[in-house]
């Protein structure tokens, strides 16, 4: 970094009623209401709203938020390491290994450098960029999964052990109904399961055009068919079905006979929340960094100052302190402390 962040200068970011601000951009960072200028780091829901007068991604985003911010929404596109002047800042967009189009958002201003990484994992995925590493003098972090006790299995193996699960229950004539969050967790399982088979997969409404988007953006998965399209009296015996968690012990599941359930999460790394759900199987897989990613990452930023929020933010900060010698804290906003199983 040219400069160091100083004490008399304010804040790159700071943390408003409508979400993360930058004042001297003029803009905020997935904002939770309506504002003039948005920059979106990715399109779950919880980060991607509608309402807002001007919207900032990236362009393999651009599909996404389409279908999550609406047709007339004014959306804006930068590539990966593009910049852009924002007022008497620059700002770039980098990979954050997250679901398709994912981003760190990169604010410089006069030789300051702040990263707003939003949502992100490092682990490898198919179906996305891969996390790109952003030097920085301070580092804004998620903390989803901020306890020792997260640590993630390799994806391929996972997908493996999904694969035997399907094969187990094609042999015993049961469906294999695997529930998992609609954008990005069930585009990576198609994605990592493409690398195994060929077959058709089912999938619920909720998820087939968020596919069809990752389909347009070139990524490579197996072929999906919606359960409506299913012919009605057709026997769903051995067959793999995706679906989100809220469809879980609806009306919806009553077609597909004698069955068994999967919930693919990173909160299944603690054997208690399968059980608590009522699943037969937990598979983990996480869209987030785990323990070690997060403090790898905090430390290869280079960064003097980490910020943790969303998630064990109070805990990765303590630890960063203790550990690593870094001057962190946590940055509280309404949605901290939130653990959304449905959202990983």
């Amino acid at each position: 970094m040219n400069v160091s962040p100083s004490l008399d200068r304010p804040p790159l970011v700071t943390v408003t009623s409508d979400g993360l601000y930058c004042p001297a951009g003029g803009f905020h960072i997935d904002p939770w209401r309506p504002v003039a200028r948005a920059l979106i780091t990715h399109a779950h829901g919880d980060h991607a709203r509608s309402g807002s007068q001007r919207y900032l991604s990236t362009r393999p985003a651009l599909g996404l938020l389409r279908k999550r911010l609406g047709a007339d929404a004014n959306i804006a596109t930068l590539e990966y390491g593009e910049r852009q002047s924002l007022g008497d800042v620059t700002v770039s967009f980098h990979s954050a290994g997250h679901v398709l189009g994912s981003a760190q958002i990169r604010i410089e201003h006069r030789g300051e450098v702040w990263v707003v990484s939003g949502d992100y994992k490092r682990d490898p995925d198919p179906t996305c960029e891969p996390f790109e590493p952003v030097r920085c003098d301070t580092f804004i972090t998620e903390a989803t999964f901020g306890l020792p006790i997260y640590r993630w299995d390799d994806t391929r193996l996972v997908a493996e052990d999904v694969l035997r699960w399907w094969d187990g229950n094609r042999t015993l004539g049961r469906a294999s109904v695997l529930f998992c969050y609609a954008l990005g967790k069930a585009q990576r399982l198609l994605g990592e399961l493409a690398r195994l088979t060929d077959r058709e997969v089912l999938v619920h409404g909720a998820t087939q055009g968020l596919v069809e988007a990752y389909r347009e953006a070139g990524v490579r998965m197996l072929p999906t068919r919606l359960v409506s399209e299913v012919e009605k009296g057709t026997s769903f015996a051995g067959a793999l079905i995706l679906a989100p968690p809220s469809a879980a012990g609806s009306t919806w599941m009553r077609r597909f006979g004698e069955y068994e359930t999967g919930f693919a999460s990173g909160w299944m790394r603690v054997r208690g929340n399968r059980r608590r759900r009522g699943y037969n199987r937990g598979f983990v897989l996480s869209d987030h960094a785990d323990w070690p990613s997060l403090l790898h990452t905090a430390k290869e930023t280079g960064a003097s100052r980490v910020l943790a929020t969303h998630g064990y933010s109070e805990q990765l900060a303590r630890y960063l302190r203790e550990h690593e010698g870094i001057d962190a804290a946590p940055l509280s906003t309404p949605f901290e402390g939130e653990t959304d199983e449905t959202e990983d």
